[in-house]
């Protein structure tokens, strides 16, 4: 293993898929949420779902999404996150800045 390869891993592009559970709703999460992800470099989304839930998916380097998840679940985020739910795969594209939905 080479001293270049955690670096290039970090680089290689992923798709975050986080389901966020709490009182996410009415407080400005999706909107900080997006503040963040630019932040952070990534495209995507965050969108109301009528369960209450926030579905945030991220697409960009693999460290900037490790970095969004972690604030997810910091306890810094607008109201209050009890769970985050989240699966990373490959990306899938298609995104042109960050979108609250």
């Amino acid at each position: 293993m080479s001293d270049t390869e955690p670096a290039d891993l970090a680089a290689s592009p992923v798709r975050l898929t986080a389901w966020v559970h709490g009182h996410v709703q009415g407080v400005g999460f999706r909107w900080a949420t997006r503040t963040k992800a630019l932040d952070f470099g990534l495209v995507g989304f965050a969108s109301n779902y009528p369960d209450g839930r926030v579905l945030v998916v991220a697409e960009g380097r693999e460290d900037a999404t490790d970095a969004l998840l972690a604030w997810l679940r910091s306890g810094d985020t607008p109201g209050r996150v009890d769970t985050v739910v989240d699966s990373v795969t490959g990306p899938r594209g298609g995104y042109d800045g960050f979108d609250t939905r």
